[in-house]
Order: C-alpha cells, then sequence, then structure tokens
C-alpha cells in the first residue's frame, strides 16, 4: 500500500521537572500497535506561529500544561527525520526546546482524538533511566539532550 507523503515543520517540547525529569508520552502508530514507543510532546506549525508558540500551544494540547511560549529555552538541537504513521509517509523537521513545568498536573483532555486513540501513557524519564531502558525511545538520544538543557546554568 502507497503511504501518503506528508512535509511537517514542527517544534518539541521538552517538559522538565525539578528533579530533572523529562515528561514522555507512550503511544503507537495505529498501523503497528504491537510496537510501542516513547516519545517527546509536539506537532506541527500552525499558520504564522512561531516554534516557541507551537511548542507552548502542544504542551497544553497534548498533556494539559500551560506555559507561555517565552518559558521556553533552547533551541536545544533541531533534525530532520521520515517515519510512518498510519496512511502517511512523513518528512518531519523538529526543533527542540525545553521548559521548566515544577510539579505539573497531566491531561490528556485536549488531545485530538487521534492523538487519544493511540497515546497509552505518560512517565517522567530521569537521564540515567533514558540510558538504562530498553524500550524505545525517540530520539534515540534524548538522555544526552536531557543532559545537555539541565547542566545548562541558564536553565533554571
Amino acid at each position: 500500500m502507497t503511504k501518503i507523503p506528508l512535509r511537517r515543520y514542527t517544534a518539541r517540547a521538552l517538559p522538565i521537572d525539578d528533579q530533572d525529569r523529562v515528561l514522555l508520552l507512550h503511544g503507537f502508530d495505529p498501523a503497528r500497535p504491537e510496537q510501542p514507543f516513547w516519545f517527546t510532546v509536539g506537532g506541527a506549525l500552525e499558520d504564522d506561529e512561531t516554534l516557541q508558540q507551537t511548542a507552548a500551544r502542544e504542551l497544553y494540547e497534548e498533556v494539559g500544561i500551560r506555559a507561555d511560549a517565552e518559558a521556553f529555552t533552547g533551541p536545544y538541537g533541531t533534525n530532520t527525520i521520515e517515519f510512518f504513521f498510519g496512511d502517511y509517509h512523513i518528512t518531519q523537521d523538529q526543533t527542540f526546546f525545553a521548559v521548566r513545568v515544577g510539579d505539573a498536573t497531566v491531561s490528556f483532555d485536549h488531545m485530538e482524538q487521534i492523538e487519544k486513540d493511540t497515546t497509552t501513557a505518560y512517565r517522567w524519564w530521569s537521564a540515567e533511566e533514558l540510558e538504562r531502558t530498553e524500550e524505545v525511545v525517540f530520539p534515540p538520544d534524548l538522555a544526552a539532550l536531557l543532559r545537555k538543557i539541565t547542566s545548562d546554568g541558564e536553565f533554571a
């Protein structure tokens, strides 16, 4: 079956708690539900948004945490990836931003239906836990990225 090509420009939000753990979502591709993975909060730019505005909007829509766009630091990395999701072959340019969220309460109430249908859990991960896990995590170098962010004296 031919997949529909889709090009997206995205902001990835890395909400980090007071223990320097990053919040990740657990889910699956609807075409391959037997292959779950952990992934960062984030999504595609809309209209005239900046990347930081996109990160703030996605943080609220996906996990119910509010943060001002100005509170995001970074970017801490940019790359282009290709993957399949459902009927799509996606090429995604993604930029990573971090935001300190303290003891935030997570809620899936504002997700789009496809996100609710394919997101099964959330978890706060330390860099050490990311390094030790045998579970699939995207991006694969997230532990190093988290260490870079939390060791930066400017990240409060």
